[in-house]
């Protein structure tokens, strides 16, 4: 990553969504400003309906903004890209990590395939892309062995760590992580959440985490912002944020959300010896 002032991974500048009067002519955001600088993690907190899924949907394309500037790594989103190239330079530049890996995975296809498909589908040749996939999935702590099993052959934790290759096939600056840790037991949230540190100092990744969980807000990222109704109603750095926050609302939200905060780094995963324990396109 160069060194100086460092280019905006992702910038709202006062972004507003009102869904058809259908339902209401509700606002979901509201005059939402934010940025999160390459190679840096934001963490987005709220309750349900507080506008962080909305914010995703408006940065993958999957809905247009109802006013104000959507930039992501230097260009300008504006709704859903149209055609197959707009699309696939889109996915180039920001994909997502979902809860359930098997929103991104298919459950009749094994992983290595399914990473190959998304590979051959951004134009990696089919005698090159079962190379690059196996490096992905030793990015990730995962083996052949991982390669060639079924989703429902591994664990939950190597299931996510085979989305998490998946995302990173097509070399995307920015990554949504939603939710990405909560299905998975402590321990392994705290080896995967220690993945996606690892992953953002050797490749310079920026995340956007959408998170309940206090834990992993302080753990890996450097801001965050307090979303209410689709108002941003604290941003600040994340540490201080947790620490003294200024809003009551905030006051509030952080008394009744979880805080076990992670103590230390465990020990790095390796691909497992023994144990076995159409991808679809963001």
């Amino acid at each position: 990553m160069r060194e100086g002032v460092r280019m905006k991974a992702i910038e709202l500048i006062g972004v507003s969504k009102v869904y058809p009067q259908a339902t209401g002519g509700r606002a979901a955001l509201d005059d939402v400003s934010l940025a999160v600088e390459q190679g840096a993690s934001l963490g987005l907190i709220g309750e349900s309906g507080s506008g962080k899924t909305t914010i995703a949907k408006i940065l993958l394309g999957l809905e247009p903004a109802s006013g104000g500037e959507v930039v992501i790594a230097g260009h300008r989103i504006d709704g859903r890209p149209r055609g197959r190239r707009a699309r696939i330079e889109h996915a180039r530049r920001i994909q997502i990590v979902f809860q359930d890996p098997y929103l991104s995975l298919n459950p009749r296809l094994a992983v290595g395939d399914a990473i190959e498909r998304t590979l051959r589908l951004h134009s990696v040749e089919r005698s090159g892309a079962r190379r690059r996939a196996l490096e992905l999935l030793a990015q990730v702590g995962l083996g052949e062995r991982e390669a060639d099993a079924l989703p429902g052959m591994l664990s939950g934790g190597q299931r996510q760590r085979a989305a998490i290759a998946r995302a990173l096939a097509v070399g995307p600056r920015v990554l949504i992580l939603d939710e990405a840790v909560a299905a998975l037991d402590v321990s392994v949230q705290a080896q995967v959440l220690n993945l996606f540190n690892d992953l953002r100092e050797a490749e310079g990744l920026s995340y956007l985490f959408i998170t309940h969980n206090l834990a992993v807000v302080q753990y890996v990222t450097d801001d965050a912002v307090v979303l209410r109704q689709g108002r941003v109603v604290e941003h600040g750095p994340t540490r201080e944020l947790l620490a003294r926050p200024t809003s009551p609302y905030t006051v509030e939200l952080l008394d009744s959300i979880p805080r076990g905060i992670p103590r230390r780094r465990h020990d790095p995963v390796v691909a497992p010896a023994a144990a076995l324990t159409e991808s679809t396109s963001s």
